[in-house]
C-alpha cells in the first residue's frame, strides 16, 4: 500500500477548509492508500480549530499561536513530519529514492515517500491524488508533481509557470496586449498540454497543489521563511532543479481551486508583501533577469501606479520602492 502525508495551512477559511478535508478524504478512501493528514492553522480567529475538532477527528491539527505564513506554516508541517533542514545546500545529483516509507501513524515523508502540500481552497477532485502519485513514483527525477486547476466556476486556471524574467515585471506593471498575458513571455505553457493526459515538465507549480518527495526535500531544505508570503514555490522548485531535480505537471489529476482565498483578506498588504516577495526571489536567483534592469522596471511601474491612486496605495507604493531600491 502506498503512504501518503498530507499538510495544509490555513488561516481564517474555515468554510473552504471544511470542503478541502471532505473532498481530500472522500478520494483518499476510495484509494489504496494509507494517508495522514496533518492541518497547520496560523491562529485563525474564525472557529477553524473547533471545526476541525468536531468534524475531522483523523486531522492531526497543530493550532498555532502566531500567523506564519505560507512559507514558516508548511515548514512547522514539514518538521513534524521528521523532515530537517539541512546545513548545506550544495546542489548535487539527487539519489534514487523509494515511493515508500513511514512516519508516525499512516507513514509518509519521513521515510523518503511523497507529502502533499494542499491549499485550504481547494476541492480534491476524485482520482487525483492517485494519479499524481503514480507519475511521480514512475519518475525518480521528478522532486514536484502539481495538478491541472480549475476556478470554482469550472474555468481554466494556469497551475504550473515558467521562471519569471523581466517579461513578466512588464506585463504585470505597464499596459500590455490581451494574447501576451497568456504567452510564454508572460511564463505560461500552452493550453494544449493541458487539455493532453500526458504529464509535461515544467519549473514550478502554482503553490495550491504541490507533492512532494521526501528525498528531494531532504536534499534541498525547507522553504525560505524569509518569503513571508508569495513566491515561496518559486523559490523551492528553482533550488529543487539547481539540485539536479525536475518538477512536473498531471494534467489527468484534478483539482479546484478557490483562488486568493485568504490574501484577499488583507488586500495592500498582501500587495506589499507580493513586491516585497519577489525583489527576494530576483535578488537570490540573479538568473531569472539582470537586476537593475528589473528594479529600473518595478521603480516605474510603481510611480505609474501612485497617479490616482488612494493615499493608502500609495503609501504601499513607496515602500516597494524603497524595497527595491
Amino acid at each position: 500500500m502506498t503512504s501518503l502525508t498530507v499538510v495544509i495551512v490555513s488561516w481564517n477559511v474555515r468554510d473552504l477548509l471544511a470542503r478541502c478535508l471532505e473532498s481530500l478524504f472522500t478520494d483518499l478512501d476510495s484509494s489504496p492508500i494509507d494517508s495522514r493528514v496533518v492541518v497547520v492553522d496560523n491562529a485563525s480567529h474564525d472557529g477553524s480549530v473547533e471545526m476541525i475538532r468536531s468534524r475531522f477527528p483523523r486531522v492531526e491539527l497543530i493550532a498555532c499561536d502566531d500567523n506564519l505564513g505560507f512559507a514558516g506554516g508548511n515548514n512547522v508541517g514539514l518538521r513534524a513530519l521528521g523532515l530537517p533542514h539541512p546545513l548545506s545546500l550544495t546542489p548535487r545529483p539527487p539519489l534514487p529514492t523509494s515511493s515508500r516509507g513511514a512516519v508516525g501513524r499512516g507513514g509518509g515523508a519521513g521515510g523518503g515517500g511523497e507529502v502533499l502540500l494542499l491549499n485550504p481552497d481547494t476541492e480534491v477532485q476524485p482520482g487525483a491524488i492517485a494519479t499524481m502519485l503514480a507519475v511521480i513514483q514512475s519518475r525518480r527525477d521528478v522532486a514536484v508533481m502539481t495538478a491541472r486547476l480549475s476556478y470554482g466556476d469550472g474555468s481554466f486556471q494556469h497551475s504550473a509557470f515558467h521562471f519569471p524574467g523581466l517579461a513578466q515585471l512588464v506585463i504585470d506593471l505597464f499596459p500590455a496586449p490581451a494574447r501576451l498575458h497568456e504567452s510564454r513571455l508572460n511564463g505560461r505553457y500552452p493550453r494544449r498540454l493541458y487539455d493532453s493526459a500526458r504529464s509535461f515538465e515544467i519549473d514550478h507549480p502554482l503553490g495550491a497543489v504541490m507533492l512532494v518527495r521526501g528525498d528531494a526535500i531532504r536534499q534541498v531544505g525547507l522553504f525560505d521563511e524569509g518569503f513571508e508570503l508569495y513566491c515561496e514555490e518559486i523559490d523551492w522548485c528553482a533550488r529543487f532543479k539547481k539540485s539536479g531535480w525536475r518538477n512536473r505537471c498531471a494534467p489527468s489529476a484534478h483539482v479546484i481551486h478557490h483562488s486568493s482565498q485568504s490574501t484577499s483578506q488583507a488586500q495592500i498588504e498582501s500587495f506589499v508583501k507580493l513586491w516585497t516577495a519577489r525583489h527576494r526571489l530576483h535578488v537570490k536567483h540573479p538568473n531569472f533577469a539582470p537586476m537593475p534592469l528589473a528594479r529600473l522596471i518595478v521603480r516605474v511601474g510603481m510611480r505609474r501606479r501612485m497617479r490616482g491612486a488612494s493615499g493608502e496605495m500609495r503609501a504601499a507604493c513607496r515602500q516597494i520602492i524603497n524595497v527595491w531600491q
